[in-house]
């Protein structure tokens, strides 16, 4: 097919449930494509010479290669290309923001859309879950030992890298299952639990040992990982989990949550089944959630589910800012959940006895681009008005939790508390690494996947160079 004919295909739709049906469930919003559909898709790329796409994408997939293998209706090919390059391609198949990283590089992108490679990522894994059993291979092994501290992003990236190269890695989770931010801080309607478990299993085929309830900074220190354990190296990969609250007054109030709290309990705990589960969490008609970003978008979207109406959502600056992946955005919007822009919380109201009643806000308006970038909010004085709301989520970021660096006194940190590490991601202690949100602060899945790639490809050459 001429390039010509390919350009006049247009982009296909990912099949969603109803907005109203799925406003009050937590099943998966977007189902996946047909047989059919992904055909066509993949039929869109322009097979370019020099596929910016590949440069664009954090984990290095050879997108054109694995689209092209869509087209050809060789999917076995199209997995063996995806996993080569990204051992959890069904959960970045799902949340990966490849708008703003492959596909916004695609040439397609610059006379219209570009191909949805997301959309067809989801759709091989999804075939290689559930057309083919995996077949692991174990390379020779090494002998060299590693410990991957954290079983997110990053540590499970680096953890299946690693074994592929034959060495003997071990994870410590500190909760009580393995998945890190995807399990506890992505809601089920956005990436199903099951997907996680069975792409953690396969890593398991593979040889990775994961150990749970392991808090590492007290259960072990790295020290101790390192000197009386007796790994050869350790890739630190905690994520930053401590919550970031305002500092407005009001916030130690009955019903007000950071979205870490709100949303562990629900995702992980199964707070959203009621009575049936043992994590309570509270229900309430009227939500506020102050944060423009995904985090942000899941608390929200996670309270109109729980009966939320209104389920609002308060953002400082306009819509145009807002770090939310855009079909997040819609999707709330459609869910019935309202946007209130240029807005910020300055106190949150509570009752005689303690709870919740109200947020007070003040309208803003954008002024000078500050160090991010973005304009920064300004407040229009006399603008503040009061909402009702029985529930108050805060969704403005996450900061590095100091357990593990006070007990580990030789990792250089940042004024903010997270890990420094050089090109190599090495930390200032010598066979120790880092990455994902613990360096990066609060930042992507796939970011933090490249984190963990490049970390196991550095570690390896360490390792195998007598460090």
């Amino acid at each position: 097919m001429k390039p010509a004919e390919r350009m006049k295909i247009p982009r296909q739709e990912m099949p969603e449930q109803e907005a109203e049906a799925r406003a009050h469930n937590f099943q998966e919003v977007n189902l996946g494509m047909e047989d059919g559909c992904a055909q066509t898709e993949s039929e869109r790329c322009l097979r370019c010479k020099d596929a910016k796409c590949v440069a664009g994408c954090p984990v290095g997939i050879d997108i054109a290669a694995f689209v092209s293998a869509v087209a050809e209706g060789d999917l076995p090919k199209a997995a063996d290309i995806l996993y080569d390059a990204n051992v959890l391609p069904g959960i970045t198949g799902r949340v990966c923001p490849q708008e703003t990283q492959c596909e916004e590089v695609c040439i397609r992108a610059k006379k219209g859309t570009p191909v949805a490679v997301g959309y067809l990522e989801r759709y091989v894994a999804d075939w290689a879950r559930e057309n083919r059993k995996q077949v692991i291979t174990p390379p020779p092994p090494t002998g060299k030992r590693v410990a991957v501290v954290g079983s997110g992003p990053a540590g499970l990236t680096c953890a299946g890298e690693l074994a592929k190269k034959g060495h003997d890695v071990t994870v410590y989770e500190a909760l009580h299952k393995p998945g890190g931010v995807l399990l506890y801080g992505i809601p089920e309607f956005r990436l199903p639990k099951n997907i996680i478990d069975v792409e953690v299993d396969v890593l398991r085929q593979m040889g990775v040992k994961i150990e749970c309830n392991v808090v590492i900074g007290q259960t072990y220190t790295i020290g101790e990982l390192l000197k009386e354990e007796g790994f050869d190296t350790v890739f630190i990969a905690n994520g930053a989990g401590l919550p970031v609250f305002q500092g407005i007054p009001g916030e130690d109030l009955k019903g007000v949550y950071s979205a870490n709290e709100y949303l562990t309990r629900i995702n992980l705990m199964g707070a959203f089944k009621g009575e049936e589960a043992d994590t309570p969490i509270l229900r309430s008609t009227s939500v506020a959630v102050v944060g423009g970003g995904n985090t942000a978008m899941d608390s929200v979207r996670t309270a109109r589910r729980l009966g939320a109406d209104p389920a609002v959502l308060v953002y400082r600056r306009s819509r145009k800012e807002m770090p939310a992946r855009v079909e997040e955005i819609k999707h709330a919007e459609e869910e019935g959940v309202k946007l209130d822009l240029l807005v910020n919380p300055i106190e949150i109201l509570g009752t005689e006895d303690g709870w919740v009643r109200g947020v007070r806000c003040i309208r803003m308006e954008l002024g000078e681009p500050d160090a991010s970038g973005r304009r920064r909010p300004v407040p229009i004085e006399g603008s503040e008005f009061e909402y009702p709301c029985e529930i108050f989520v805060e969704a403005i970021g996450t900061g590095a939790n100091p357990l593990l660096t006070q007990t580990t006194p030789e990792l250089k940190t940042n004024k903010w508390g997270n890990i420094e590490v050089g090109e190599d991601r090495m930390t200032s202690m010598p066979g120790v690494f880092a990455g994902g949100d613990i360096v990066r602060g609060g930042a992507t899945v796939i970011l933090a996947m490249g984190d963990g790639k490049d970390a196991a490809a550095a570690m390896h050459k360490y390792m195998m160079n007598g460090g």
